[in-house]
């Protein structure tokens, strides 16, 4: 199939799907089960080399690290599904009321019909399948837009997908926003977006347009308080772990530091010794650190270190950049103006602020007085302070002594708060994403509500003065 761009290729290839949702919708378990084991098989045993060497050609992911943050979660992600999609596809059975007496109900998880997943750059083998998995564990049609960004990922995935599937059910559409924005004037079923908040409140209202379901996975500014009584050594490199894998394009990032004043110097002392210990004291040469994924989004870097530099902020490790390279060294600042880009947007770079606090409520005020994000982190050795902060905050998922991990539970809903997300995903959470809930009720005997049709008496009357206070 040829690169489908055109108005007419399109509104052609979506009718297709529409006409063949009810087939694919009607498939059963095992069938569901094959596209999967399918899936998986590609991706674990044909496809995995050419996966590495398409993200490295995109932005230099260490092959190790497209292992980790691309192939596991998809391989891991088909096995959790495989092992519950008959339970999950079965009638979920639930009480009926005495009132509804010779009656019995359940759930129909249904297929929304055709889906169109929009699909990020900074995983994008991740989060192009993940949400694909579900959908085809619940039954849909699929189209898949992939970012235009990552092109050797983008063009390796849809190989991929012209080899597995028939694109009356699944296929993949290369192209640039233009492309998007046909797709998005369709009528779906349901849209799953993963990409930036300023994105998503536009593909918010073009689905509103036809009234199409949504999932919305965006960001903003994960914040990560530590605090005094935590185990600094660990919590530093679990920090810089979760802060500079694929160069800090993660949208669950640890976005910036909130810390006790008391133990700041400390912490500052072990971030520099960990990044020496991932990525040597020469970063640009470490095969372990990728780059930043084109010119755009390293302007946009280089001008916020810059931006700091002059604003006098402490520059504590870092601040060095390559164009030639899109290359960004590991930078820690420190004392940024209030107002600074830094900590007001999202970074999505290898850039971490630190503030200092003196008491919690201070850092919990600062974290409320922005966006819900879509992970909080907290590092310390009371529960008591772990559990005040989840109570005075909001966001979409948080790790107590770790960060981002919480990812790879597949039985935790992920997904963001308001303007970090609408709906979730990930194992029955996903499925659901891609599932209406059918409500069935079957009446099996003349029901006790026919005594209350007209016409009414004072009999009837005093029957539902009965149901209205006993039943």
């Amino acid at each position: 199939m040829q690169n489908l761009k055109s108005k007419e290729a399109l509104i052609k290839l979506f009718n297709n799907q529409q006409k063949n949702q009810f087939y694919v919708g009607n498939s059963t378990y095992k069938q569901r089960l094959k596209k999967l084991n399918v899936l998986k098989k590609a991706i674990e045993k044909k496809y995995r080399t050419k996966i590495q060497e398409a993200l490295y050609a995109d932005f230099k992911k260490p092959f190790t690290e497209t292992d980790l943050t691309e192939i596991y979660p998809i391989i891991s992600e088909i096995k959790h599904v495989k092992f519950h999609l008959k339970s999950w596809m079965n009638k979920q059975r639930v009480a009926t009321p005495i009132a509804l007496l010779g009656a019995s109900s359940y759930v129909k998880y249904e297929p929304k019909g055709v889906c169109l997943i929009i699909s990020p750059w900074n995983f994008p083998i991740n989060l192009t399948f993940s949400p694909l998995i579900s959908a085809i564990a619940a039954g849909n049609t699929v189209i898949i837009k992939p970012s235009e960004l990552t092109p050797n990922t983008s063009h390796l995935m849809k190989e991929i997908v012209e080899e597995l599937f028939d694109e009356q059910e699944i296929a993949l559409i290369e192209g640039e926003i233009e492309t998007s924005q046909e797709l998005l004037k369709l009528p779906f079923n349901h849209i799953f977006f993963t990409g930036s908040p300023s994105v998503g409140k536009i593909v918010m209202k073009a689905a509103a347009k036809n009234l199409s379901s949504i999932t919305l996975e965006l960001g903003g500014k994960s914040p990560t308080i530590v605090d005094k009584t935590a185990n600094i050594k660990t919590a530093a490199k679990k920090i810089i772990w979760g802060k500079f894998i694929n160069n800090g394009q993660t949208c669950i990032a640890p976005d910036y530091i909130l810390v006790h004043q008391t133990v700041k110097s400390e912490l500052l002392k072990e971030l520099k010794k960990q990044i020496s210990n991932f990525y040597s004291n020469n970063p640009a040469a470490s095969s372990s650190y990728c780059r930043i994924v084109n010119e755009k989004h390293f302007n946009r870097l280089k001008d916020h270190i810059l931006k700091a530099k002059q604003s006098e902020a402490s520059i504590e490790l870092g601040g060095n950049f390559n164009k030639d390279e899109n290359y960004i060294e590991p930078t820690i600042i420190s004392n940024l103006p209030i107002n600074s880009d830094l900590l007001q947007e999202e970074i999505f770079g290898p850039i971490l602020p630190i503030i200092s606090f003196q008491n919690l409520n201070e850092a919990i005020n600062y974290i409320n007085s922005k966006e819900k994000p879509l992970a909080l982190y907290i590092y310390t050795k009371s529960n008591k302070t772990a559990n005040f902060i989840i109570h005075n905050t909001r966001a979409g998922g948080t790790c107590i002594n770790h960060n981002i991990i919480h990812y790879s539970n597949h039985n935790l809903p992920f997904g963001g708060s308001n303007n970090s997300g609408i709906g979730k995903s990930h194992g029955f959470y996903g499925f659901q994403e891609f599932s209406n809930k059918r409500a069935i009720l079957k009446q099996h005997t003349k029901g006790s509500i026919e005594f209350l049709f007209p016409p009414y008496s004072k009999l009837k009357q005093k029957l539902i003065n009965f149901t209205i206070k006993w039943l």
